[in-house]
C-alpha cells in the first residue's frame, strides 16, 4: 500500500505494522479533537462575533483612509465635518417633526375666556413652558377674535382655519396670524418645542390685534375702494 494512502503504526517483534486508511484516520483525529477537553479555553461565541466585528471595522477603516486624500487623518476631518454639519441642521431645524394627518381642534377643553387663556400663558411663561405658553396664547387671539365677532363662534376650529378666516377682516395681519398658527401645530402636533422668541411674537401679535380695527368691505362688488370704512390702523 502506497505511504500517502495510510498510516502505519509501529509494532513490537515480527509482528506486520497496522495500516489506518487517510480517511477514516482524519475522521478519528476530527472526532478526538472535538472533544470538549480541548475547547475549554476558545472565547465565547460573543467574543469571536465581537472580534470579527472590530476587524470588519478596521478593515472598513483602511480602505476608507486608502481612499481619501490624506489618509487617516484625511478621513477623520471629513468625519468631524460631517457631524459638524448635521449638528448645525438638528440646531437650526429641530427634531424632525411629523406632519399631522389631520389638524385637531385648537380648543379641547370648557369654553374659557381670552383673559382666562391669557392668563394661563403668561402663567406657563413665568415658568418657562414656552411650547404651553404659546399654546394658550394662540387660543388667547381665536377667543378674543370670537369675542369682537370678528369670528363665528365655531367649535371644532383648528389654528389655520381660525388665522385663514380672521385675515378676511385683518387682512394687513395676515402673515402674522399664518405665522402663529404654524407655531401653534409645530408644538402641539408636530413634536417641537417652542422658545421664548416663539411666545414673545405671539403675545406681541395678540396685543397689536386688540389695538387693530377690522378692515370691512361692501358686499356690492361695484362699491369704489374709498368706501371701505373702518380701514385697519
Amino acid at each position: 500500500m502506497r505511504a500517502g494512502n495510510a498510516f502505519t503504526l509501529g509494532s513490537s517483534g515480527d509482528e506486520p505494522p497496522v495500516t489506518i486508511p487517510r480517511d477514516p484516520a482524519r475522521e478519528a483525529a476530527r472526532r478526538e479533537l472535538s472533544k470538549g477537553i480541548y475547547h475549554e479555553n476558545d472565547p465565547s461565541w460573543f467574543q469571536r462575533a465581537l472580534n470579527a466585528f472590530w476587524k470588519w471595522v478596521g478593515e472598513l477603516f483602511d480602505t476608507a483612509a486608502t481612499a481619501t486624500p490624506g489618509g487617516a487623518l484625511g478621513l477623520l476631518v471629513v468625519i468631524v465635518a460631517v457631524l459638524a454639519v448635521l449638528g448645525a441642521l438638528w440646531w437650526r431645524l429641530g427634531t424632525p417633526r411629523r406632519e399631522p394627518s389631520s389638524a385637531a381642534a385648537l380648543f379641547d377643553d370648557r369654553p374659557r375666556s381670552a383673559a382666562e387663556h391669557r392668563a394661563a400663558a403668561e402663567a406657563h411663561a413665568a415658568q418657562g413652558h414656552w411650547s404651553q405658553a404659546v399654546q394658550e396664547r394662540m387660543r388667547a387671539i381665536v377667543r378674543s377674535l370670537e369675542e369682537r365677532a370678528l369670528l363665528d363662534i365655531r367649535p371644532g376650529r383648528t389654528a389655520d382655519e381660525a388665522a385663514a378666516e380672521a385675515a378676511r377682516t385683518l387682512p394687513s395681519r395676515t402673515d402674522r396670524l399664518h405665522a402663529a398658527a404654524r407655531d401653534f401645530d409645530d408644538v402641539t402636533y408636530g413634536g417641537r418645542r417652542a422658545s421664548r422668541q416663539s411666545y414673545e411674537r405671539i403675545a406681541e401679535l395678540d396685543r397689536d390685534l386688540e389695538r387693530t380695527k377690522p378692515q370691512l368691505v361692501s358686499s356690492t362688488h361695484n362699491t369704489a375702494p374709498n368706501t371701505r370704512q373702518g380701514a385697519a390702523e
